[in-house]
């Protein structure tokens, strides 16, 4: 029975952390932009799109 006298305030004392941390996050836009990162791997670059010159399969005009 005396365990809960420990886990309650430790409890409230982590719920208000995890709380605190959220509106931290918020605060420093932490969550402005989910999406664009996950899109960014589907993008192309530059490098990739020309032909490399040693490749014996590509077609130099």
């Amino acid at each position: 029975m005396n365990i809960i006298y420990v886990l309650i305030p430790l409890s409230i004392i982590l719920m208000v952390l995890a709380i605190a941390f959220f509106f931290w996050a918020v605060r420093n836009d932490q969550f402005d932009d989910l999406d664009t990162p996950a899109l960014d791997i589907l993008d192309e670059d530059e490098a990739d799109s020309k032909p490399d010159s040693t490749d014996p399969d590509s077609k130099q005009g």
